[in-house]
């Protein structure tokens, strides 16, 4: 009988010790099931994280950084997928949603992670937060052009000791939200419905299932929805043809227009247009006789960003056929290859800036990113989604899964003395 008190004193003291991780400031979620907790109220981000004086060769440095990193990530992800898929990325979500995981790396795997965010050595992880939150929170949105970008970090309940300086840092720079859950159904349902709210449901969900080793996840959402600054008429809506990469050709609505932003960078030519306020559509069109995975290849060392920045009021004719297009990828092997491989190193990955834990207890399992868009004669809606998927080693989170012949007993709590005892090495 003492043993059993015993134990169960144990129990509870090893529950009351799993709750108090994140216990302090809980509340339940707004909008969220009952799996679902709030843990702002012991985070609070700070108004001066953003107020800082620029420096231009700074400014300067993030810039192009972003610029390579962006065509660098949609050269991968195109050359990876087939030719008859079309591809579309966010550079600027994915970017985020790694930067929030970077503040939780140390040593090699954060200078990893940097150099694969194409970060430059004289700019340190405290000054990319600052340049790319400041980035972000410049970027327009008024009634006819809305842009808007949020950021979660959902930790499972009793899983580890998230450190409080990690979430802190990553509410000053970007606004990330923090929630605890059970990983379960409704956790699953609560992550799914943040994304569609937080991309104009143009994205309905980003996750089919959480994985059993899953303790957290690093999550961006943006959404843009903006009009034409001359919007089609109906008479510049005309029927036309589209020849797709395998040489076919099918019937689709091509809206006709002149613009006043001609493009030509030696081996595509293309356009602007504008939004009403704030943004421009730009599109290239590779010259005959160049494909189009050889101008992908090729058209950041091309100097098209060069010519937009310049500007141009040279007039050009349009026609462009209203499209629809949603994507889906994981980047895993995609930022191996751009260097960042101790991230996803279940042995090496230094996340102990992220939580209390030992080095290689905590490692990026998948990297899941998700865009979708509607072009027509109104305007362009938008959505991409980016989410960080962080997984436990077995070591670090025990796990038994009987997939294999096993042993079995029924005991008795007193004694501990089995009453039944037994093998599967099949099932009827």
């Amino acid at each position: 009988m003492k043993k059993t008190i015993r134990r169960a004193v144990c129990a509870m003291l090893s529950a009351a010790m799993l709750l108090g991780v994140c216990a302090c400031g809980e509340k339940a979620a707004s909008g969220f099931s009952d799996s679902t907790t709030d843990l702002m109220a012991s985070v609070k981000p700070s108004a001066k994280a953003l107020a800082f004086q620029k420096n231009d060769k700074q400014e300067k440095t993030f810039a192009s950084g972003y610029r390579s990193f962006a065509f660098r990530m949609f050269r991968q992800c195109a050359a990876r997928d087939s030719a008859g898929e079309n591809t579309l990325v966010s550079p600027l979500s994915v970017m985020t949603a790694l930067a929030m995981t970077a503040n939780g790396a140390k040593d090699k795997t954060l200078a990893e992670m940097m150099d694969a965010l194409e970060v430059e050595s004289e700019m340190d992880l405290s000054q990319f937060n600052r340049y790319l939150g400041a980035y972000i929170n410049s970027l327009p949105s008024e009634e006819k052009a809305k842009f808007a970008s949020a950021n979660s970090v959902w930790v499972k309940e009793g899983a580890i000791d998230v450190r409080k300086d990690f979430l802190q840092t990553n509410a000053d720079y970007f606004g990330a939200d923090v929630f605890q859950s059970r990983f379960d159904e409704k956790t699953l349902a609560d992550i799914n419905q943040w994304v569609s709210d937080n991309t104009g449901q143009m994205i309905p969900k980003i996750l089919d299932e959480i994985p059993a080793m899953t303790v957290m996840y690093l999550i961006n959402a943006l959404s843009f929805d903006a009009e034409w600054k001359v919007i089609y008429r109906e008479d510049q809506i005309i029927e036309g043809e589209f020849t797709d990469s395998e040489g076919k050709t099918e019937t689709v609505s091509m809206m006709h227009s002149t613009e006043n932003g001609y493009l030509d960078d030696g081996m595509a030519k293309g356009f602007i247009k504008p939004y009403a306020s704030g943004y421009s559509f730009v599109a290239m069109l590779p010259d005959e006789g160049v494909s189009l995975d050889e101008y992908i290849e090729k058209m950041n060392s091309l100097g098209v960003m060069e010519q937009i920045r310049k500007g141009n009021d040279e007039p050009v004719m349009v026609g462009m056929p209203k499209f629809k297009a949603t994507y889906s990828t994981e980047l895993s092997d995609i930022l191996k290859a751009m260097g960042m491989n101790e991230a996803f190193d279940p042995d090496n990955a230094d996340f102990t800036g992220m939580a209390a834990v030992k080095k290689g207890d905590l490692y990026i399992n998948r990297v899941i990113h998700k865009t979708a868009i509607e072009v027509d004669e109104r305007g362009t809606k938008a959505g991409a989604v980016t989410a960080v998927e962080m997984n436990t080693k077995g070591a670090f989170m025990n796990a038994v899964f009987l997939n294999r012949p096993f042993v079995y007993m029924i005991i008795d709590n007193e004694n501990d003395l089995p009453i039944f005892i037994g093998k599967v090495t099949h099932i009827d």
